[in-house]
């Protein structure tokens, strides 16, 4: 696949550098100039998409040298589980594992907040899809600090600059992995208020949503504003070049989805993965073995 087309679709919504972010820079309504009478044609190529990445993700795996993890960071009802669910569709599930990170339980509180999610990094040949990931240390715990209290760190490790601290962290755990083979994208699935309370409507008056539905959304949209600066000082201090930031309009979910695969098949194209090149002893074999077949 030539990715000169696909580079110029994300660029607007790439973030390598972070110094200047602003959410309020980003529209979540954004289409990139496609209309709703576009959203056929989306989708068709979505499903093109995702076909390709299919026999990318073959490829990953036979050459073994390259792993991918995609971190999903979002407010509730942005779409974070249905964009998992369209964009790899077809991958094989051999070869992608899916991990959503919730409250921590007893045993991972007793170590390191990276320790949970570095044990589900993706291996070589894999696709690893976080939902919601180690940022949550640097997102939900900003907004309720009472919440640090149960990580049972001592009290002279909890200082005001804790958040710069935990920035380092992360951004010297995904050079470390990148050094290591493992390529990562992170996407934020920017949605509007506006649309999220007509998502939260649309799960609370139709009852085949109401499963979707928890009191804590309404609790924490109340923190709207506070989520808003933790979100941009999380970009800005942990978008590089090695790991950068997506920050995708979220308002449309056809849109979101393309944009998403769009950034996921450029990426891997840029690798120039391919099936491993048998070398002449193997071809020896292969034809050997191939004999013995015929003759049996």
């Amino acid at each position: 696949m030539d990715s000169s087309p696909l580079e110029r679709f994300i660029r607007p919504y790439r973030i390598t550098d972070g110094a200047s972010f602003k959410l309020a820079d980003f529209d979540p309504g954004e289409t990139a100039g496609l209309d709703s009478d576009s959203k056929s044609d989306a989708k068709a190529a979505l499903a093109k998409g995702t076909e390709w990445l299919a026999e990318e993700q073959a490829k990953l795996a036979a050459q073994d040298r390259w792993a991918l993890l995609t971190i999903f960071q979002a407010r509730d009802a942005a779409g974070k589980d249905s964009t998992i669910k369209h964009v790899m569709r077809g991958v094989n599930p051999q070869g992608c594992r899916v991990r959503s990170f919730k409250t921590p339980s007893s045993e991972e509180l007793d170590h390191d907040y990276l320790w949970r999610c570095h044990q589900h990094v993706p291996a070589r040949g894999e696709i690893g899809i976080f939902n919601r990931s180690y940022y949550e240390e640097v997102l939900i715990l900003r907004v309720h600090k009472r919440l640090l209290d149960g990580q049972k760190l001592h009290p002279s490790l909890v200082t005001q600059n804790i958040w710069k601290e935990r920035y380092e962290d992360i951004n010297n755990f995904e050079r470390y992995l990148t050094r290591n083979g493992t390529v990562i994208l992170k996407f934020f699935l920017h949605v509007s208020r506006e649309e999220q309370k007509k998502r939260f409507l649309s799960r609370l008056n139709e009852a085949e949503k109401h499963w979707k539905f928890s009191p804590s959304d309404i609790r924490e949209r109340r923190h709207w504003d506070d989520y808003t600066a933790a979100y941009e000082e999380a970009i800005r201090h942990t978008a590089t070049p090695e790991a950068p930031w997506f920050v995708i309009p979220a308002d449309k979910k056809w849109f979101m989805r393309l944009v998403v695969a769009a950034a996921i098949c450029q990426r891997l194209a840029d690798l120039g993965l391919h099936y491993p090149i048998i070398g002449p002893d193997k071809h020896e074999e292969f034809k050997a073995a191939r004999k013995e077949l015929m003759q049996d």
